[in-house]
Formats: structure tokens, sequence, C-alpha cells
């Protein structure tokens, strides 16, 4: 059975939601979803004085287990328009992986969230794409087959290069339904592909 990881980092849920609607897109495509979130590296005094919240998956991803999966859907927030410390030292520390091709092939996407709209969507998703390429991974994006991404009646996230939310500058915005929409059409399409590259 084609096997999809959906590896996150979230420090206020936003991106936590958008993991959990990545992953029931995936199982409506009847493959095996695995859901992990990269190592907290921020000290616990400092996370509890930001006001992070408690992870709902208390799974660790593990580096060299990235190996057994099909896909791999990988999202986080945006930190000054690239992915955050946590996840780029979690990826760090796949060069083994790197070296001997581990990853090539599989199926790779992303997805990630911000305060604004113009606060880095898109150059995060490409952050965490060029990861990706590098380790030879095939990329799907979310494209316009989602049309929710498209209007402009309200706040929407979604680009091309991924599944986006907007949070608000005090994270007070929770994932839209078209935002949430957008992260099942991604992981569906991520395990759809991966699927086909297996068969």
């Amino acid at each position: 059975m084609t096997k999809l990881l959906v590896l996150y980092y979230s420090s206020y849920g936003h991106v936590e939601a958008m993991a959990e609607a990545v992953a029931e897109g995936a199982r409506a495509e009847g493959v095996e979803v695995k859901i992990a979130r990269v190592p907290e590296t921020v000290p616990a005094d400092i996370a509890a004085a930001a006001h992070f919240q408690t992870p709902a998956h208390p799974e660790i991803a593990s580096v060299d287990a990235l190996a057994d999966y099909d896909a791999i859907v990988v999202g986080a927030p945006t930190r000054f328009g690239r992915m955050p410390s946590q996840l780029a030292a979690f990826l760090d520390k796949a060069g083994g992986l790197w070296a001997r091709g581990a990853l090539n092939g599989k199926v790779g996407a992303a997805f990630t969230s911000s305060a604004s709209q113009h606060g880095g969507n898109e150059t995060t998703l490409f952050s965490i794409l060029t990861n990706l390429l590098h380790f030879g991974m095939t990329i799907v994006g979310l494209d316009y087959g989602y049309q929710g991404q498209l209007g402009h009646d309200e706040v929407r996230g979604g680009a091309p290069y991924g599944a986006t939310t907007i949070a608000g500058g005090q994270g007070e915005r929770q994932p839209s339904e078209a935002d949430l929409a957008g992260a099942r059409y991604l992981g569906a399409r991520a395990a759809r592909t991966a699927a086909r590259l297996a068969s």
C-alpha cells in the first residue's frame, strides 16, 4: 500500500490544522497516512512565555524513517519569508538520505501559514520545495483544479506551489474552509501521484 507522511511544525495550531486536512485528503484516496512533527528547538520556558500551543500529535518524526514513505507533504509556518529554524534543523540532518538517493522519485509537496496575505507564504513554500527538489523528489503543487484558491470574496490562502492559510497578526484567524479544502486537495493529489508512480 502507498504510504504518505504529513511532516509538520506548528507553534500556534494553524499549520497543525492544515496538516490534519492534508491527511484527510490523502486518506480519502485509500493510502496509508501518518502525521508526525519535527522536534521543537525553542527552550520550554521561552515556548511557554510565547504561548506556543501543545501539539495534538506527540509523535516526533525520524529523519531516517523518511525513506519509508512514497510521499511526504511538509508544512510549517513562515518565518520572515522562509521556513522556520525547527524544520530547517530537521531537514539539515537528512544529508545521509540525500547522499544515497533514498528520496529520489518520491512525491513531495508543501503547505504553510503566514500572518498576512503578503507575509511570505509563497517564498516559504519555495524554501520547503527547494529542499525536496534537492532530495530528488517529484513535486506536486496546488494546481488550479482547486478553484477555491481563486475567489476574491474573502481572504483566501492557496498558491500553485502549495496550500496556505493566513493566521492574522495575533494568530486570531483559523484556517477557513476554503484553506482546509485546499489542503485536502493537495493531500489527495500527492497521494494519487504517489500511487500512480508506485504502480
